[in-house]
């Protein structure tokens, strides 16, 4: 049906082109409907454990709608824990140790300020100034040692740290929530089914306002500008709706028609694509064709 309607559609440009436009009661361009359609993946392993979504439904953005199994991930979290506990306990005997050594050393630093005052008053020695340097320096070289010692089970901590992130964001990403309000489109899969990273779960589109892509020729293009309003009609029984629409975007460059246009004319002619929003009011379909008819009232006016 989609290749069907795009066929038309195309046709539809060569018959626009090589017309004598609104002068014969023609329409001034023909396109089809269309809205941008996004693709929702799984960003986790495991089984799609809940699944609240069904063709044709209505989401909010942010809603939440299921969950992939993380009983997995919950056991590996804890299976991390148990190992930051087991090695926090090996290095609470060396963090000690360099408690101990800090507490020496800060004891020195005030040993050492005393002794200079005393020399300054003619009260100490030089001696006891340097015996009490050399206990410092002996303090700050054990510290070093000791963290020296210490760093492989720092960095084994740190490690132990950066997977549980990552485990808290598998988990997090375990949750299926809506990323835009829109309308499913599609469902790829079933509660129960065992989904990977990347495994289409269904897509959704904004259809509140529908985008009409149309092709018009070069000399079509100077009575166009974005932000202009135009008419769109689409077939209604035996007559024509009519919808306002805005030109939202205009091809910089032109094209050449399809090879599916009949004659080698047509398929040679350089034409211009744009974009007109149509605010949709349950009527409007993606690959809906449909008509640009443009307001040349106030052109004729001058």
């Amino acid at each position: 049906m989609k290749k069907y309607n795009y066929i038309l559609g195309f046709i539809g440009i060569a018959t626009t082109l090589f017309s004598c436009g609104d002068s014969n009661g023609k329409a001034d361009g023909y396109g089809n409907f269309e809205a941008t359609e996004i693709t929702i993946s799984a960003e986790n392993n495991g089984k799609l454990l809940q699944f609240d979504v069904n063709e044709g439904d209505v989401l909010k953005k942010a809603q939440f709608i299921g969950y992939i199994d993380t009983i997995p991930l919950a056991l590996k979290r804890e299976q991390l824990e148990v190992s930051k506990a087991v090695v926090s306990s090996k290095s609470k005997g060396v963090l000690s140790q360099i408690n101990v050594l800090n507490a020496k050393l800060k004891n020195g630093n005030i040993n050492k300020n005393r002794i200079e005052n005393l020399i300054k008053d003619n009260a100490g020695t030089q001696k006891q100034l340097d015996d009490i340097e050399g206990e410092i320096e002996v303090f700050k070289s054990q510290i070093r040692s000791v963290e020296i010692q210490n760093a492989p089970v720092v960095n084994e901590l740190k490690s132990i740290d950066v997977q549980l992130r990552q485990i808290d964001d598998q988990i997090q990403k375990s949750k299926i929530v809506n990323p835009i309000a829109g309308t499913v489109l599609t469902k790829y899969a079933e509660p129960n089914e065992i989904t990977t990273f990347g495994k289409p779960l269904y897509k959704i589109a904004d259809l509140k306002t529908m985008q009409l892509r149309v092709y018009i020729s070069e000399t079509q293009l100077a009575n166009l500008k974005i932000g202009q309003e135009v008419t769109v009609k689409i077939d209604d029984d035996t007559t024509m709706k009519s919808y306002k629409g805005t030109i939202s975007w205009i091809a910089s460059e032109a094209e050449f028609t399809p090879k599916i246009i009949q004659t080698k004319e047509e398929r040679v002619a350089l034409v211009y694509a744009l974009k007109i929003d149509v605010a949709n009011d349950g009527s409007l379909k993606i690959g809906m064709p449909a008509e640009l008819w443009i307001d040349r009232t106030k052109d004729n006016e001058k």
